[in-house]
């Protein structure tokens, strides 16, 4: 695992993730990649949660990864961008597009580390330009390197709704709720 976290939690890259809980990664990969669309909550200064929307870095169908890490990338200054800065505690949700969740949807929760290194935000830029079409440099956009302290997804089959819960070097944990 890729360290430790708030409170002793073990953290884990995106790689990581997707070796111990393939089926999650892949759903949440999914749900991202057809969507183009995810949901980040920050913490406000004055510690009440913000919900912001934001486009996840797809490049070739497949969201984009640096070395194995999620990066996220937002413009500079915002207010999702300064609350990630004062605490990098973060959730992400896919764009849940029905009230039924038939195609399922999937939550992650971890820390973001603003990244800072010229060479390293000049790659993320042009992954950037490959995903949106819009050419950001250095500069023009803040980035944030992801560790995460654990996921879950909703999926409903039939009259059943099955939730996935994963931590780090836990496992998956799987609840079948029907009703």
């Amino acid at each position: 695992m890729s360290g430790t976290g708030p409170y002793g939690a073990v953290m884990a890259t995106w790689t990581e993730f997707a070796d111990e809980a393939p089926e999650l990664a892949e759903l949440a990969e999914r749900r991202l990649v057809a969507t183009k669309l995810m949901m980040l909550a920050t913490l406000r200064r004055d510690g009440f949660p913000r919900i912001s929307p934001m486009e996840p870095v797809v490049v070739d169908g497949r969201l984009s990864l640096h070395h194995g890490r999620l990066w996220l990338a937002m413009m500079p200054g915002s207010t999702k961008s300064r609350d990630l800065q004062r605490d990098g505690r973060f959730a992400l949700h896919t764009a849940t597009v029905d009230t039924q969740v038939t195609e399922g949807d999937v939550k992650m929760w971890g820390t973001a580390t603003p990244l800072s290194d010229p060479a390293t935000l000049a790659r993320f830029s042009d992954d950037i330009f490959e995903s949106t079409g819009y050419r950001f440099e250095v500069g023009q956009f803040d980035a944030f390197d992801v560790d995460l302290l654990g996921a879950s997804s909703v999926q409903v089959r039939g009259e059943t709704m099955v939730v996935r819960t994963w931590r780090p070097g836990a496992g998956v944990r799987v609840d079948e709720r029907t009703g």
